[in-house]
């Protein structure tokens, strides 16, 4: 494609979108929704994720040995957890050395100072390789003998909820980005239909006198690029507006504060490129769906 050819095909492509500014708009703002949608699920499964590496970051599991075990008889347990799968290390912590943690943390308080080392138990701490695994993980410790039911602290119903929460959001952001991407192209094919229906007596001439199916084709293919770029562009900052709004939403929220999100400085780039290679798949497809029975001359 010639300079000459590429500036005259970008020209008519923006003249084309303009002369139907309504339906330009409408499909444009069509387009931009669809992206936002498909943005928001997107980066709740992108969140959903970072919450789950950073409790996987944090995998560690409490296993508190039987009662009226001595040091001797607690430190010998290890190789039998060591053995239960799903467990990639252990930490055993003795009575005195619990004892001393406890009185550390409370160290203001007067009442929690004079408690005798016997009142804690041996215990390990537990490091897992797949937090997926942690429900069935402690079943297995305490199935080992001097550990027993109840004495494992793990936090196997968050990990599961957490769990849940991505799955499904990974799901129905695949199962919403397919079908909005397919309605968006369809929108963007009827704007398009549009500006070929106006011209379909020019269309026919200028097939009659020789002009090539892509000399032809080429100015819609920019239309659809054209508003494909636009849409992606404002959904852009629309979507980065919406995400730090939540994001302070959720800072300032004592009730929530829990979770966090992810800065949006980190993963613009990404959603940046995706909104882009969207909205311009969008734009092109739409136009080449739109034009293609219309060079059946």
């Amino acid at each position: 494609m010639s300079r000459h050819n590429f500036f005259y095909f970008i020209r008519e492509g923006a003249v084309n979108m303009f002369s139907h500014g309504f339906m330009s708009f409408a499909s444009v703002g069509i387009t931009v929704a669809c992206l936002l949608i498909m943005g928001t699920f997107t980066l709740v499964a992108v969140n959903a994720n970072a919450m789950l590496a950073e409790m996987e970051s944090q995998n560690q599991v409490l296993a508190f040995v039987a009662e009226g075990m001595s040091e001797d008889e607690a430190r010998g347990l290890e190789k039998a957890l060591l053995a239960v799968d799903n467990v990639a290390k252990v930490t055993f912590i003795s009575n005195k050395e619990a004892a001393a943690a406890f009185r550390d943390r409370y160290e203001d308080d007067a009442l929690f100072q004079g408690l005798p080392d016997d009142n804690f138990r041996h215990r390990y701490a537990i490091d897992l390789k797949d937090i997926g695994y942690m429900r069935q993980t402690k079943e297995a410790l305490e199935a080992v003998p001097g550990i027993g039911e109840g004495n494992v602290n793990a936090y196997e119903d968050e990990a599961a909820g957490f769990i849940t929460i991505r799955n499904v959001a990974g799901i129905v952001c695949v199962v919403l980005i397919a079908v909005l991407f397919i309605v968006s192209v369809f929108i963007m094919a009827n704007t398009i239909k549009l500006t070929t229906f106006d011209r379909r007596d020019e269309i026919a001439i200028m097939k009659m006198v020789g002009a090539t199916n892509g000399f032809i084709r080429w100015p819609f293919v920019y239309e659809g690029f054209l508003m494909g770029v636009f849409s992606a562009v404002i959904g852009f900052f629309l979507q980065w507006g919406l995400y730090e709004a939540v994001a302070r939403s959720v800072a300032s929220n004592d009730t929530i504060n829990l979770i966090s999100v992810v800065p949006f400085e980190s993963i613009w780039t990404y959603v940046a490129v995706i909104f882009a290679a969207a909205g311009m798949l969008i734009g092109v497809g739409g136009s080449l769906s739109a034009i293609r029975k219309f060079l059946q001359v």
